[in-house]
């Protein structure tokens, strides 16, 4: 269905946003890099600021998408986040880092994993 990994994902980042903003959430960020690596949407609702990883698929032939957020990809996300916080001067602010699947042949279903995992 898709060749290009990196159009795959932007569908993916897009489907990941439109949820949710339909969800309550004010996207603040999307594709945040630094020299740690890159963190897909940053996104507040209330007093949180979640930090989100995306991971789009087609099918599940190789795992479930949050199996490819190793402990690896958790610390360059981590260290992303913390140094987005030092610049934008984030204080009395809660943080949560999330997984958000997006199953493309499955009518763009959504699985938002809260809190999926803690640096």
């Amino acid at each position: 269905m898709f060749t290009n990994k990196r159009v795959k994902g932007n569908i993916g980042e897009d489907i990941a946003i439109e949820y949710l903003e339909k969800n309550g959430y004010k996207i603040i960020d999307r594709n945040f890099s630094s020299r740690f690596g890159e963190i897909d949407i940053i996104a507040r609702k209330d007093y949180i600021v979640a930090f989100i990883e995306v991971k789009t698929r087609s099918s599940i032939k190789y795992g479930n998408p949050y199996e490819f957020v190793d402990k690896n990809k958790q610390r360059k996300i981590g260290k992303t986040a913390l140094y987005y916080i030092k610049i934008n001067n984030l204080i009395n602010t809660q943080f949560s880092f999330d997984i958000m699947e997006v199953f493309l042949k499955e009518q763009n279903k959504i699985n938002h994993i809260k809190d999926a995992f803690w640096i």
